[in-house]
């Protein structure tokens, strides 16, 4: 197997193209290049067989750099808990982090596991990174624990807040974010802190029509987890334009959709990279959850033919090949979907191998180097 050439992080963007970069709106995305919609970042922090947390983490740092100097428009993070091969557990700490090391591109939990947390830690962290990051923050909310039950329940201390708790966690924390509660409410005094004049957007993420249904209601941007979830994306994305109410926040909805996707420089070679990807969440499913495998291990397992099942139909759903492929499998499905911003997930083994799969699909739309990125 021939070895990609070893990418290089370019430097994030001068101070006034980053300020052309930066759309005004904080929901709605700026498509650059030749892209036809925005394309965004979702980072796991994996951490592959052979590596720590630590250099986990400073990889999700330099990826972060690149992405901004490459042009994509936003880089998300994911709470996940218990999983050897994913070090993104606080994502507030970890965008803490990577807005030091950045300066244009926005940055968001993709996402908050709300029913893990009491909404008011979640307004005063979001708070917090809204005022060392201004303008550059966004708050994704999801409804799933992110872990298994056991570990949901380590989290939560609490039997009777979970998921079905949701709605009411969601509005409770959009008051500590807007410092509205009404008169006579229990909290109508309390005040969430630091809290600045701006606020990070509230996004809701989900894998079914729940979210979809909710962010309607509430008119909240919406994004969605097709990357494991590809068969209810239609049908979750029908709910939530067909009711979706204008609000303050977004006169007609906006909808992005996570996308696993591997470029090298050959279809074979992206799809043995891939395979490492298949064989962590078949472990996953499997109840043995750990680093993320090296592509030569994947190789060699000895699937059983169930195995090679799940196997198939899981990289059946990830856009791979080169990056002229890649970028026409990514429009396909944009136009099949109507997606308004499509967010990017390269979730296999080498930090390397990830660092030129997003390059190379930044190139095939045209995004490299901050200068090119144009309003549409």
């Amino acid at each position: 197997m021939s070895t990609a050439p070893e990418p290089t992080a370019p430097q994030p963007a001068e101070t006034a193209e980053s300020t052309a970069r930066q759309p005004a709106d904080p929901v709605r995305g700026r498509a650059a290049g030749t892209a036809p919609a925005p394309l965004s970042v979702l980072d796991l922090a994996t951490i592959g067989t052979g590596h720590t947390p630590g250099e986990a983490l400073a990889a999700t740092t330099e990826l972060a750099r690149a992405a901004e100097g490459w042009g994509y428009h936003r880089f998300w993070v994911a709470e996940h808990h218990g999983m050897p091969g994913i070090a993104s557990s606080v994502p507030a700490v970890l965008l803490a982090h990577l807005g030091a090391h950045t300066s244009t591109l926005r940055l968001g939990s993709g996402g908050v596991m709300l029913p893990n947390h009491a909404p008011l830690a979640i307004a005063e962290q979001f708070g917090m990174l809204e005022a060392l990051h201004p303008g550059r923050i966004d708050l994704g909310l999801g409804r799933a624990p992110g872990t298994d039950q056991a570990t949901a329940r380590a989290l939560r201390q609490s039997a009777t807040d979970g998921a079905e708790d949701f709605p009411r966690q969601l509005a409770e924390l959009i008051h500590f974010l807007d410092g509205d509660f009404p008169d006579g409410h229990p909290y109508a005094r309390l005040a969430a802190v630091p809290r600045s004049a701006s606020r990070p957007p509230t996004w809701l993420l989900g894998s079914s029509g729940f979210s979809a249904r909710l962010a309607a209601g509430l008119g909240l941007p919406f994004a969605f987890a097709h990357h494991f979830s590809a068969a209810n994306t239609v049908p979750a994305l029908d709910l939530y334009r067909d009711g979706f109410t204008p609000s303050a926040v977004l006169e007609k909805p906006y909808a992005l959709i996570g996308v696993s996707a591997v470029a090298a420089e050959s279809r074979e070679r992206a799809r043995w990279l891939a395979r490492s990807a298949g064989l962590a969440m078949l472990r996953l499913r499997q109840g043995r959850p750990g680093p993320i495998p090296t592509p030569e291990e994947a190789a060699a397992h000895p699937y059983t033919m169930a195995e090679e099942d799940f196997l198939d139909s899981w990289l059946a759903n990830v856009v791979l090949g080169t990056p002229e492929e890649v970028a026409a499998g990514l429009e396909a499905l944009r136009r099949r979907t109507g997606a308004d911003e499509l967010m990017v997930t390269s979730h296999i083994h080498g930090h390397r191998n990830r660092l030129e799969s997003y390059r190379l699909i930044a190139e095939a739309y045209g995004l490299t180097g901050a200068g090119r990125a144009v309003s549409r």
